[in-house]
């Protein structure tokens, strides 16, 4: 879902206050206390605001949306991410692909690839390519998590760091302004940090709303990744760290 003008404003307000209650907003945006309550809602549905007696804050930084929410949150705009992530990616190569919804997108956009070789940690990954017959799809062991399908553990670790490859795509939770990037669960960030050590080239696949989303778990930082790969453009505060860490952005803005 687009978000209007007023709740992206919202959205900041919570950001920069921590709280804001719904009269003060109604008031703020001269509407009715239903409307205000209305876009809080849905705000919330996206895991964007956490609804509060009498207002909202910050989302939690300890639990993440549920699997099949962010399956269809931001749907076309995670498709068109990776469309463009894919024209990134040529023939004939190999790639890590890591748990998420948006990295699961760009697996679809991949299948009209010649010889890939995937490695992934993403059960729904594996199914979504080994549709190709020209792809060599390779599984990491470890445990799997029943919510997502995806493969977490020191198996899982130890099976990714025996590959050197020539891209990495991964997703994310959050985005901090300071360039931190975060995740919920520390056993899913680690085999990331695998990920990251041991690609050539790393795209980061996020949608505008994981900028300055919290989450309890730092994965990294922006400066270790090489493109990030969006669907706006990023929030002003976070551009001069996107600059000193050389990454190369990329908007995949929707067509007209």
């Amino acid at each position: 879902m687009n978000l209007n003008q007023r709740q992206e404003e919202i959205i900041d307000l919570v950001r920069r206050q921590g709280f804001v209650g719904i009269d003060a907003l109604a008031s703020r945006f001269s509407v009715t206390q239903q409307t205000i309550r209305r876009d809080i809602n849905q705000l919330c549905e996206q895991a964007l605001l956490r609804r509060y007696h009498g207002g909202a804050g910050l989302p939690s930084s300890v639990e993440n949306l549920s699997y099949r929410s962010r399956q269809v949150m931001c749907l076309e705009e995670k498709q068109r991410i990776a469309q463009q992530a894919s024209r990134r990616i040529p023939d004939q190569a190999s790639l890590f692909i890591n748990i998420g919804t948006t990295t699961e997108e760009v697996a679809k956009a991949l299948l009209l690839h010649h010889n890939l070789r995937i490695i992934t940690n993403n059960l729904n990954v594996a199914q979504i390519l080994s549709g190709n017959p020209a792809f060599e799809v390779i599984i990491a062991g470890g445990a799997v998590r029943n919510r997502d399908g995806g493969i977490i553990g020191e198996a899982t670790i130890d099976f990714i760091n025996q590959f050197k490859v020539d891209f990495g795509v991964i997703g994310i939770s959050g985005i901090d302004t300071d360039g931190a990037l975060l995740d919920f669960d520390y056993r899913e960030v680690r085999v990331a940090q695998a990920i990251i050590a041991n690609a050539r080239e790393l795209l980061l696949v996020a949608d505008h709303t994981k900028f300055g989303r919290s989450a309890m778990v730092r994965l990294g930082h922006l400066s270790q990744i090489d493109i990030l790969i969006t669907d706006r453009p990023p929030p002003t505060a976070m551009l001069e760290t996107l600059r000193v860490a050389e990454v190369e952005v990329e908007v995949a803005e929707a067509v007209e």
